[in-house]
């Protein structure tokens, strides 16, 4: 049986230092991809636009500058509230997203709880594969 752990929250565009817009995203984990975090962006296009990466990138994005490419994730404050910062980059195009420190510690913290770190493999079900196309 498989797990899904989503959460709504609405991220900001970076567009400048002073100026941001709203996005609604959702954060979703699924135990049937172990190792991945997947965020959906719903901005003003008839398709949503979807990344994943790695869920480790984002636990250790939320403490401390991390990632390399094509995501990049560093904490930081704005307006004295925690934020995290994700630096996405595309052959479509870059963007620099906030989301709320809070809002994405919690829904990490579910996730962990779900699946915990380093037992990602177990939940791949590699041995039991392995096990029946050995056994035929």
């Amino acid at each position: 049986m498989h797990t899904v752990v989503e959460r709504e929250l609405e991220l900001k565009l970076v567009l400048s230092p002073e100026r941001r817009i709203p996005v609604p995203a959702r954060l979703g984990y699924l135990t049937d991809d172990p190792y991945a975090v997947h965020v959906t962006f719903h901005i003003n296009s008839e398709h949503p636009v979807y990344w994943t990466f790695g869920r480790d990138l984002l636990v250790e994005g939320v403490f401390r500058p991390c990632g390399q490419g094509d995501v990049r994730v560093w904490p930081t404050k704005t307006e004295g509230r925690g934020v995290v910062l994700m630096a996405l980059s595309s052959p479509a195009g870059d963007a620099l997203l906030q989301a709320p420190a809070a809002a994405v510690s919690a829904w990490l913290e579910r996730t962990l709880r779900v699946v915990p770190p380093g037992t990602e493999g177990e939940r791949l079900g590699l041995d039991d594969e392995l096990a029946q196309l050995l056994a035929q």
